[in-house]
C-alpha cells in the first residue's frame, strides 16, 4: 500500500446474499489458524458443518437459505477478523452484509451476529413460503420514477434496493412486481429484469420475519463500534449502540439505501473502498456511484500471500 493509501480515509464494505460460490473460504480455513478456529466455532453454533457445504457443496447446495446467509456472513466476518490490513475509518454492508460489518467493526460479538444471521435466514424463508413474492431490477429510470411506479402497481410493491444511480430493485407481491416491470418499460426503462430470488426481501411481506428477528436483536448486546457504520435504513454514519439497534430492527422491511450510503461515505472523505468477502458486486456498484470521483475500489476474498 503506497503512502497516499496510508493517509486517505478507508471504507470497508461487505456483500450480501447472492455472492456465495462453491469453495468459498476454503483457502482461509487452510491458511489461517484463527480462521479455522472461527469456522469450526460456527459449525458448533449452527449445529451442522456449514464448512463442508461451503468448501465442497454445489451451487444448488449453497442456495439453501439456512446455508446461504450464514456462509456469506462467515466468509466476510472471518476474513475481516484475520486480515491484518483491516483498519477502517468507516464500514457498511449491503443487506445481509450489515451483520458482517457490525461484527467486523466490533459493534457485535461474532457468535451473536452469526446467531442473528441464522434466525434471519430461517424467518425469511418462512415468510417466502407463506406469502410468495419476488423482486425485479429496474435499470435506467430515476429513483423517484421507480418509486412512483411501485406505488401505483396495484398491490404491495416497493423500492427495496437503491443499488446505484439508475439501478433500483423493487420488491413485493408477484403480480404487482410484474405490473411494475411493464409500467417501467413503458416509462422508458432500459431493462426491467425479474430476479431469481426466493421472496420479496426488504418489503412489507417480510414483516413476520422482522418481528421474530427483532425479538432476538432486542436481546443482543450492541457495543460502540471502532468506527462509524453506515446503516441501510438511514444511510447515515452511526456509532451510538441504541441507534444502531433501532436501525437494525427496521432493516428487513426497509429499503437498502446503498447508493445514498456510498455517497455519504464519499462526502465524509472516503477515497479508498475495499469489499471484504465473496464476489465483486459491490466494487461494481461503488465504481458507478463514484464515477466522477478519484477513488480506489478494490476487493479481497482471501488472505494476502505471506510472500
Amino acid at each position: 500500500m503506497d503512502l497516499f493509501q496510508t493517509f486517505m480515509k478507508k471504507a470497508y464494505v461487505f456483500p450480501g446474499q447472492g455472492s456465495q460460490f462453491p469453495g468459498m473460504a476454503h483457502d482461509l480455513y487452510e491458511s489461517s489458524p484463527k480462521a479455522k478456529e472461527m469456522l469450526e466455532e460456527a459449525n458448533e453454533i449452527l449445529g451442522f458443518r456449514i464448512t463442508d457445504i461451503m468448501f465442497d457443496g454445489t451451487p444448488e447446495d449453497l442456495k439453501a437459505t439456512k446455508v446461504t446467509q450464514p456462509a456469506v456472513f462467515l466468509h466476510s466476518a472471518v476474513l475481516a477478523s484475520c486480515y491484518e490490513g483491516f483498519k477502517p475509518d468507516m464500514v457498511a454492508g449491503h443487506s445481509l452484509g450489515e451483520f458482517s460489518a457490525l461484527a467486523a467493526c466490533g459493534a457485535m460479538k461474532f457468535e451473536d451476529a452469526l446467531r442473528l444471521v441464522e434466525i434471519r435466514a430461517t424467518q425469511m424463508q418462512k415468510c417466502c413460503e407463506k406469502v410468495p413474492g419476488g423482486m425485479a431490477a429496474i435499470i435506467g429510470l430515476p429513483n423517484d420514477k421507480v418509486e412512483e411506479i411501485a406505488a401505483n402497481a396495484g398491490g404491495i410493491c416497493v423500492a427495496a434496493n437503491y443499488n446505484c444511480d439508475g439501478q433500483v430493485v423493487i420488491s413485493g407481491e408477484n403480480e404487482a412486481v410484474a405490473r411494475a416491470c411493464e409500467m417501467a418499460k413503458e416509462a422508458g426503462a432500459k431493462r426491467a429484469l425479474p430476479l431469481a430470488v426466493g421472496g420479496a426481501f426488504h418489503s412489507p411481506l417480510m414483516e413476520p420475519a422482522r418481528i421474530e428477528l427483532g425479538k432476538a436483536i432486542e436481546e443482543t448486546e450492541i457495543m460502540t463500534p471502532q468506527c462509524p457504520i453506515y446503516q441501510n435504513v438511514t444511510a447515515m454514519p452511526e456509532t451510538d449502540p441504541a441507534q444502531i439497534k433501532k436501525n437494525l430492527l427496521l432493516q428487513l422491511t426497509s429499503p437498502v439505501r446503498w447508493t445514498q450510503s456510498v455517497k455519504n461515505m464519499l462526502a465524509d472523505g472516503a477515497l479508498y473502498f475495499m469489499e471484504i468477502g465473496p464476489g465483486r458486486v459491490l466494487q461494481g456498484l461503488i465504481s458507478r456511484i463514484a464515477k466522477d470521483k478519484e477513488v480506489t475500489v478494490e476487493g479481497i476474498s482471501s488472505l494476502p500471500s505471506a510472500e
